[in-house]
C-alpha cells in the first residue's frame, strides 16, 4: 500500500471552502470541499465518500492540488480532435476571398463556394460541406454582396488627392466669404422612366418572385441636391437634362441655402455642370469632383435608396404619372432629414 501524500501547507480548510463558494466550476468546488475535509483531519476514505468517489481519485486530486494549487482541481478535457481550420488556414482563406480571381487562370469572374471549397482541398487537404464553408465565410465577416459599378478608366489616385486637398479647398472658399457659414451640398441627376428597374424583395426560398416590367420609353429627369449636415435638400423634376435645366436646379438650390450662408456644391464634370454659360447664383460655389468618381457623390446612394423604396417594381402609365411619383418620392425624402444625414454624411468631407 502506497504512502499517504501530505497536502501542501500554504492552504487550509477555511481557505479551500472559501474558494469552493467563489468558483463557478462545480467539479472544482466538489474537489476543494473534499480536500478541505482532509485539512480538518478526515481520512482519505471519508473524503472520498464525501465527494462520491474512491480513494485513488482523491489521491490524484491531492497530486494535482500540490502541483498546481486550486487551479489544478478544475475539469480537464482532452480537447478532442485538433481543428482542421487552423488560424493559418483561416487567414489564407481570407486572403483568397479578398483576391479577385483571374478569369484566364481560374476560369471564373467571381469566387463561388465550390471554387473556394476546391481550393481548400487542393491546397490544404481540407474537405468541407457547402453549409460548413458558408459558416466559416460568415465567421470571417464575408457576405455575398452586389458590387457597385466602377468605371474602367477611374483614377483612384485622383480621388485620394481630391479628398486630401478638400480641407484646403474648403478653407480657400471660406476665405473668399469670411462672413458666411459654409454649407456642403452634393448634386446629381437621375433618369426615371417606364423602362424601370427590378429590385430585391422578400420571398419564400425556392421561389422566383415576379414584378411588372415595361418596355415603353417615356421618362423624366430628377435633379436632386442634398446638404447632409443639415438634413435638407432641393429637387426638380424636368423633361430634359441640359444646361437650361441645370440653371433652374441651381436657382432652386440657392433658395434652399440658409440665408447668409454660402453653399459649396460638389458635382461631377458633366458638360451642363461645367459650361461657361451656366448661371451660378452668388451664394453657390461649384467644386467639381474627379471624373468617373460616383463614389464621391452620396446622391448616387440616394438614388439607389429612392429606387429601391419608392420608384422601382412598378409600371408608369404616362409621363405625368412619372413626374407625380418622382415629386412624391422626393417630398417623402425631405420629410426624413435623418435619412439624408445617414446616407449623405462622409467622413472625408465632414470629419475634419
Amino acid at each position: 500500500m502506497g504512502k499517504a501524500l501530505a497536502l501542501r501547507e500554504d492552504f487550509d480548510a477555511a481557505g479551500l471552502r472559501s474558494l469552493a463558494r467563489a468558483t463557478k466550476h462545480a467539479g472544482q468546488s466538489r474537489r476543494l470541499l473534499a480536500l478541505a475535509s482532509i485539512y480538518d483531519g478526515a481520512s482519505r476514505g471519508d473524503a472520498a465518500r464525501l465527494a462520491g468517489t474512491d480513494r485513488q481519485i482523491v489521491r490524484d486530486w491531492v497530486v494535482r492540488f500540490n502541483v498546481d494549487g486550486p487551479d489544478g482541481l478544475r475539469d480537464r478535457h482532452g480537447g478532442g480532435v485538433a481543428p482542421r481550420m487552423t488560424p493559418a488556414v483561416m487567414e489564407a482563406l481570407r486572403r483568397r476571398v479578398e483576391e479577385e480571381p483571374i478569369p484566364a487562370v481560374h476560369g471564373v469572374v467571381r469566387w463561388r463556394q465550390a471554387d473556394l471549397g476546391q481550393w481548400l482541398f487542393e491546397e490544404h487537404g481540407i474537405s468541407l460541406s457547402r453549409a460548413r464553408l458558408s459558416e466559416i465565410l460568415r465567421a470571417l465577416n464575408f457576405r455575398l454582396l452586389t458590387a457597385r459599378p466602377r468605371h474602367h478608366a477611374q483614377d483612384p489616385d485622383a480621388q485620394a488627392l481630391f479628398k486630401k486637398a478638400f480641407p484646403a479647398s474648403l478653407a480657400a472658399i471660406q476665405a473668399r466669404h469670411p462672413d458666411a457659414a459654409i454649407e456642403l451640398w452634393w448634386s446629381d441627376e437621375a433618369r426615371i422612366g417606364q423602362k424601370n428597374k427590378l429590385t430585391r424583395r422578400w420571398a419564400r426560398r425556392g421561389t422566383r418572385p415576379r414584378a411588372p416590367a415595361d418596355q415603353r420609353t417615356a421618362s423624366a429627369y430628377l435633379f436632386g441636391a442634398i446638404c447632409p449636415a443639415l438634413g435638407k435638400g432641393a429637387g426638380l423634376v424636368l423633361p430634359w437634362c441640359n444646361l437650361e435645366a441645370m440653371n433652374h436646379h441651381l436657382a432652386a438650390i440657392a433658395q434652399a441655402v440658409t440665408p447668409g450662408a454660402h453653399a459649396v456644391l460638389l458635382l461631377d464634370q458633366a458638360g451642363w455642370h461645367t459650361s461657361p454659360r451656366l448661371v451660378i447664383p452668388p451664394n453657390i460655389t461649384i467644386l467639381p469632383i474627379p471624373p468617373r468618381s460616383p463614389e464621391l457623390n452620396p446622391v448616387e446612394n440616394l438614388w439607389q435608396f429612392m429606387r429601391n423604396t419608392w420608384l422601382s417594381n412598378r409600371v408608369f402609365r404616362s409621363y405625368e404619372q412619372i413626374v407625380d411619383l418622382c415629386c412624391d418620392a422626393w417630398r417623402q425624402l425631405l420629410d426624413q432629414p435623418w435619412r439624408i444625414m445617414s446616407i449623405g454624411l462622409r467622413t472625408w468631407a465632414h470629419g475634419f
